[in-house]
């Protein structure tokens, strides 16, 4: 099993089976992350990691302010306001009263945002699916359930659930 021999990979470097499992899980995780970042320059995808991100959040939550975006994200309000500050120039989003009468404006994705978020998700899913073509269903299945777990058991820690689209 490949992720096994990757794991032996970290004997003799004092480490026990349990932090050799653990060590070979975030490599893993690494270089997931880097095939991501990869898929976006070598793709057509038009949006910036950050940019996708945050449209994804408000294709869930509709109307968010800066600070809810920055609690969201764990960001500095500072840096949220740059990246939203870009997708608005870029009519990505736009800042709207908050229809709750608060003082903060709200930032709200246009449809122009959307369809692009939409657009790049549809490139990256096409390419999981490329990915999982040899995989049973049982086996994607189960990839998917224990991400879910995964992100959950990482959500706990924080102590902030991240929304999840409604299962169609």
């Amino acid at each position: 099993m490949r992720t096994l021999r990757a794991v032996g990979k970290w004997k003799g470097c004092g480490l026990s089976d349990q932090d050799r499992v653990q060590a070979g899980i975030e490599y893993e995780l690494t270089l997931l992350s880097r095939y991501h970042a990869l898929a976006w320059q070598r793709g057509r995808q038009t949006l910036d990691r950050s940019a996708y991100l945050i449209l994804a959040r408000l294709e869930l939550d509709r109307l968010m302010s800066l600070k809810e975006l920055a609690e969201a994200f764990l960001l500095d309000i500072s840096t949220i306001n740059r990246q939203v500050g870009a997708l608005e120039r870029n009519g990505l989003v736009e800042r709207v009263a908050d229809p709750g009468g608060g003082v903060a404006r709200k930032v709200r994705p246009t449809e122009k945002g959307m369809a692009q978020m939409r657009a790049d998700r549809d490139l990256n899913r096409s390419g999981v699916g490329r990915v999982l073509e040899e995989w049973t269903p049982d086996e994607v299945e189960l990839l998917q359930s224990l991400l879910v777990r995964f992100n959950r058991g990482v959500e706990a820690i924080e102590g902030r659930q991240w929304p999840r689209p409604e299962p169609s």
